[in-house]
């Protein structure tokens, strides 16, 4: 790659690890459900007037939005409202990876490779260890369910995503976020209540309309318009591996940010996570050398 293309997935891997705590500041002053359609909002319109919509059928748009963009943030945005820590948030989520592999797997009868389920192996270890962590420690276990939860969804629209094949990237990212916006209020008049609407809508505060800002343009436009540009241009196999920094981003920066500090027995995990993460990644690769 490029220095331009280096700097450009540098950029992004920055701007998705830090997004675990700028969702934290914004969760200081407006409710999850009230944040996510806020967000998917303001990265929709006015956009969708400008950016043509992608050729393909309504339904896999609907289901990209209900999966990507809904279902991940509902969960992902509560997980972190109810006490899941930012840093340890954005290592739970990469077990994304290995619930896309088993629903494709079980949906598209894709073969299970050795690295895949040794690596699947070991970061259910690590998420185990994770989840006694919390229950001995700070760490919420809803938030953590929670946070799976939003990991599987992420999946799902990754499958919703092969389905699809080629597209421009961002058109899919903004037509598919007129999905979240509705269902995402409506959660937010039934969980958070009117009066707290209002009161988030009247007096927000500054830390999180920026927050809002940021999530919507920086991270979900800017982020993935340089990342869908950075697929089309260069092999899967030399972008995606990029993505396993976003934790570590993500941990310094809510450890420098947030002041968060985790227990042993929860660094143990989230170094077993990453483990499982390289081996999933770079198994083959990693048995060559062996070889």
């Amino acid at each position: 790659m490029s220095v331009k293309d280096w700097l450009s997935a540098l950029v992004v891997v920055f701007v998705w690890g830090i997004n675990f705590v700028i969702i934290k500041v914004g969760l200081h002053g407006v409710p999850p459900m009230l944040l996510g359609g806020l967000r998917f909002t303001l990265v929709a319109f006015p956009a969708v007037l400008f950016i043509p919509r992608p050729q393909i059928p309504w339904s896999r748009l609907v289901a990209y939005g209900a999966t990507i963009s809904l279902g991940q943030f509902v969960f992902l945005f509560s997980a972190l409202y109810v006490g899941m820590p930012a840093g340890l948030a954005s290592l739970v989520l990469q077990a994304q990876a290995f619930f896309t592999v088993l629903l494709a797997a079980v949906i598209f009868s894709e073969p299970v490779r050795w690295h895949n389920l040794l690596g699947m192996i070991v970061a259910a270890v690590g998420l185990a260890l994770i989840g006694l962590g919390g229950v001995a420690g700070s760490v919420s276990v809803f938030g953590f369910v929670l946070t799976l939860l939003a990991a599987l969804s992420w999946a799902g629209g990754n499958l919703v995503i092969k389905g699809i094949g080629q597209v421009n990237p961002l058109s899919l990212v903004v037509w598919g976020a007129l999905v979240p916006p509705i269902p995402f209020f409506v959660l937010s008049l039934c969980l958070e209540g009117p009066a707290r609407i209002s009161a988030s809508l009247a007096n927000p505060g500054l830390s999180s309309v920026l927050a809002i800002f940021y999530l919507a343009y920086v991270a979900t436009c800017m982020g993935y318009g340089l990342w869908g540009k950075l697929l089309a241009h260069h092999p899967v196999r030399q972008i995606a591996p990029l993505t396993l920094l976003v934790p570590v981003i993500g941990v310094i920066s809510a450890a420098v940010a947030l002041g968060e500090h985790l227990a042993p027995m929860q660094w143990l995990g989230g170094a077993v996570v990453m483990l499982g993460l390289l081996v999933n990644v770079f198994g083959p690769r990693l048995r060559g050398m062996a070889v």
